[in-house]
């Protein structure tokens, strides 16, 4: 019995569900650190790609997380990433939300608003006291994205290492959909903290 029930938890790992644990605050308001967050692995088996506003897990494109450290995973946690309570140990993981797909221009000047194909964008997500755009060297830019990726970034726009900080990586600090994991749709733990992850309005009218 308890191996069909650990070959069912892995299965369900694989091809449905998975929960992921929030590393840092680079998502803060939206996701803490040490959230948990299950991440529906079902629908891109069935062809749906990463739209906006949605919140993503990924897998490193390219050596973003160069640089910081890795605490080494304990028994436990290898046990529970096994059966899909954890990340599996060893794997190195981001999440961000998508704000633009294949053909969008996304632009910040200054501080902002961040313009999304031209038009200033409603974020009322990002962290209380943050700007949407930051006044530094990554965060001035103006780009479009290729066919098979994605421009994400971080709620907490000032403590975000993101696709802005990224733009030397080879890929123009794009994502790659190769490398999406799934939509985070529900924080699961603590109970304290639950809730679910929609689209937020402001990209419900994009085209």
């Amino acid at each position: 019995m308890a191996v069909v029930a650990l070959g069912l938890a892995f299965l369900i790992k694989t091809f449905l569900l998975q929960a992921f644990l929030i590393p840092s605050g680079s998502m803060q308001n939206t996701l803490q650190e040490d959230d948990r967050v299950l991440v529906d692995k079902l629908t891109p088996w069935f062809g749906s790609e990463p739209d906006r506003g949605e919140v993503v897990v990924f897998r490193d494109p390219a050596d973003w997380l160069a640089g910081h450290e890795m605490k080494p995973p304990t028994t436990v946690q290898k046990a529970l990433g096994f059966v899909g309570l954890m990340p599996a140990a060893g794997e190195q993981h981001l999440i961000k939300r998508v704000i633009g797909v294949a053909g969008d221009t996304i632009e910040c000047r200054g501080t902002g608003p961040l313009k999304l194909n031209g038009t200033p964008l409603d974020e009322p997500y990002v962290y209380a006291g943050n700007t949407p755009c930051s006044n530094d060297a990554g965060g001035q830019f103006k780009v479009t994205v290729p066919a098979g990726h994605l421009w994400v970034m971080g709620d907490h726009r000032q403590a975000s290492q993101d696709s802005r900080y990224h733009q030397d990586d080879g890929q123009g600090g794009m994502l790659p959909l190769t490398d999406v994991v799934g939509r985070a749709v529900v924080v699961a733990w603590p109970v304290t903290h639950w809730s679910t992850l929609p689209v937020p309005d402001a990209f419900d009218s994009r085209n």
